[in-house]
């Protein structure tokens, strides 16, 4: 397979737009407490008073995708446990198979911890042949860590028309990330899929 530079997994900027201020969440909670507006923003966020999930304090990760998934209208969803040891390097050599023009969406399931998550996004792209033929970028947003009340997000993105025609059957590569807005990538992976006639 043809190596992906780094330049394709970059994320979209907005001129002249600048990453907040970083605050604890103990800070996020006790900001402007009497502020109504302020207030139902930190709820619009799910800063809560619910008590976090214990964090291993040796794990340093603040981002922790627990799994993939691949929705297919008609279709079993199929699940990937990323906490089963071996499946992130299995996707590379395992291909998803979508027949031509089906609807299908991903989605992930995450934990946030340690601290308030700012500005999660996926970004993805597509070769065949080693020329890039797709690149989709995804914002799936700002979280604080989990709680008992909340121990797990799930996002699914935008939903998707398989490629159909002759010429878009085949075997495609791609390459995934998730990073925020500080720029630390929280998950990268290779992957595959095929484009077939019929379900397989």
């Amino acid at each position: 397979m043809a190596s992906h530079g780094e330049e394709d997994l970059v994320a979209t900027t907005t001129a002249g737009f600048k990453v907040g201020e970083k605050k604890t969440l103990e800070e996020y909670t006790k900001l402007d407490q009497e502020d109504d507006s302020l207030n139902r923003w930190k709820a619009s966020l799910g800063i809560s008073n619910s008590p976090a999930l214990p964090v291993d304090p040796s794990d340093t990760r603040r981002c922790i995708i627990r799994s993939l998934g691949l929705e297919v209208e008609g279709r079993p969803d199929i699940i990937i446990d990323l906490t089963a040891p071996g499946e992130l390097e299995k996707l590379k050599s395992r291909p998803f198979t979508i027949k031509e023009g089906a609807k299908f969406r991903m989605k992930a399931v995450f934990k946030v911890q340690h601290d308030v998550l700012s500005g999660l996004k996926y970004l993805q792209v597509v070769k065949r042949n080693g020329l890039r033929v797709g690149k989709d970028e995804e914002m799936i947003g700002s979280y604080p860590p989990n709680t008992e009340e909340k121990p797990t997000y799930e996002k699914k993105f935008a939903q998707d028309d398989a490629p159909s025609g002759m010429m878009a059957r085949g075997h495609y590569n791609a390459i995934s990330k998730f990073t925020d807005d500080d720029g630390h990538t929280h998950l990268k992976f290779e992957w595959s899929f095929d484009i077939t006639k019929e379900w397989k």
